[in-house]
Protein backbone atom coordinates (compact mmCIF):
# COMPACT_ATOMS: atom_id res chain seq x y z
CA UNK A 1 0.00 0.00 0.00
CA UNK A 2 1.15 3.60 -0.83
CA UNK A 3 1.69 5.84 1.75
CA UNK A 4 1.80 9.93 1.62
CA UNK A 5 5.00 9.88 3.75
CA UNK A 6 7.26 7.90 1.28
CA UNK A 7 8.70 9.32 -1.87
CA UNK A 8 8.06 7.87 -5.28
CA UNK A 9 10.49 7.03 -7.98
CA UNK A 10 11.18 5.94 -11.56
CA UNK A 11 12.50 2.61 -12.23
CA UNK A 12 15.64 1.94 -14.24
CA UNK A 13 13.42 0.21 -16.19
CA UNK A 14 10.65 2.39 -17.07
CA UNK A 15 11.03 4.57 -19.95
CA UNK A 16 8.86 7.62 -20.17
CA UNK A 17 7.75 9.32 -22.77
CA UNK A 18 5.72 12.83 -22.17
CA UNK A 19 3.80 14.73 -25.56
CA UNK A 20 1.34 17.23 -25.27
CA UNK A 21 0.88 17.18 -21.78
CA UNK A 22 -0.19 13.71 -21.95
CA UNK A 23 2.56 10.30 -21.42
CA UNK A 24 3.21 7.16 -22.04
CA UNK A 25 5.12 5.08 -19.56
CA UNK A 26 7.05 1.45 -20.67
CA UNK A 27 7.91 -1.38 -18.58
CA UNK A 28 11.17 -2.04 -20.57
CA UNK A 29 10.98 -5.29 -18.27
CA UNK A 30 7.69 -6.95 -19.04
CA UNK A 31 6.67 -4.59 -22.21
CA UNK A 32 3.78 -2.96 -21.25
CA UNK A 33 2.99 0.51 -20.94
CA UNK A 34 0.64 2.89 -19.35
CA UNK A 35 -0.64 6.00 -20.88
CA UNK A 36 -1.50 9.11 -18.70
CA UNK A 37 -3.60 11.74 -19.56
CA UNK A 38 -3.29 15.51 -18.88
CA UNK A 39 -3.73 15.06 -14.77
CA UNK A 40 -2.35 11.72 -14.60
CA UNK A 41 0.84 13.47 -16.12
CA UNK A 42 0.76 16.53 -14.11
CA UNK A 43 0.21 13.89 -10.68
CA UNK A 44 3.37 11.92 -12.24
CA UNK A 45 5.60 14.57 -12.81
CA UNK A 46 4.88 15.81 -9.04
CA UNK A 47 5.19 12.76 -7.39
CA UNK A 48 8.66 12.00 -9.07
CA UNK A 49 9.87 15.03 -8.15
CA UNK A 50 8.80 15.70 -4.64
CA UNK A 51 10.74 14.92 -1.62
CA UNK A 52 7.43 12.53 -0.52
CA UNK A 53 4.20 11.93 -1.95
CA UNK A 54 2.03 14.33 0.99
CA UNK A 55 4.34 17.43 -0.85
CA UNK A 56 3.00 16.56 -4.49
CA UNK A 57 -0.92 15.99 -2.87
CA UNK A 58 -0.26 19.51 -1.49
CA UNK A 59 1.12 20.89 -4.88
CA UNK A 60 -1.90 19.13 -6.27
CA UNK A 61 -4.51 20.46 -4.14
CA UNK A 62 -3.58 24.37 -4.80
CA UNK A 63 -3.25 23.18 -8.80
CA UNK A 64 -6.67 21.63 -9.05
CA UNK A 65 -10.32 23.00 -7.79
CA UNK A 66 -11.01 19.43 -6.48
CA UNK A 67 -11.90 18.31 -2.90
CA UNK A 68 -9.15 16.91 -1.10
CA UNK A 69 -10.59 13.40 0.02
CA UNK A 70 -11.27 12.71 -3.98
CA UNK A 71 -7.85 13.85 -4.44
CA UNK A 72 -6.20 11.86 -2.32
CA UNK A 73 -8.04 8.78 -3.05
CA UNK A 74 -7.60 9.17 -7.23
CA UNK A 75 -3.49 9.89 -6.51
CA UNK A 76 -3.70 6.87 -4.22
CA UNK A 77 -5.51 4.56 -6.88
CA UNK A 78 -3.16 5.75 -9.55
CA UNK A 79 0.15 5.19 -7.97
CA UNK A 80 -1.29 1.87 -6.46
CA UNK A 81 -1.38 1.15 -10.33
CA UNK A 82 1.61 2.08 -11.51
CA UNK A 83 3.56 0.18 -8.66
CA UNK A 84 1.40 -3.22 -8.81
CA UNK A 85 2.52 -2.74 -12.72
CA UNK A 86 6.29 -2.18 -11.95
CA UNK A 87 5.89 1.36 -13.34
CA UNK A 88 6.59 3.47 -10.13
CA UNK A 89 8.61 2.56 -7.00
CA UNK A 90 8.09 3.93 -3.94
CA UNK A 91 10.65 4.53 -0.97
CA UNK A 92 10.82 5.67 2.59
CA UNK A 93 11.23 9.64 1.94
CA UNK A 94 14.05 9.51 4.04
CA UNK A 95 16.33 6.92 1.75
CA UNK A 96 18.93 8.23 0.32
CA UNK A 97 19.20 11.30 1.87
CA UNK A 98 21.14 10.60 5.09
CA UNK A 99 23.92 13.47 5.37
CA UNK A 100 27.83 12.33 4.80
CA UNK A 101 30.21 11.85 7.02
Amino acid sequence: MVSLAERAAVPAHVLVRILDRESVLLNLDTEQYFGLDETGTRMWQLVTASPNIEAAYQELLAEFDVEPEMLRSNLMELLTRLVDNGLLQVIPADVGTVPAI
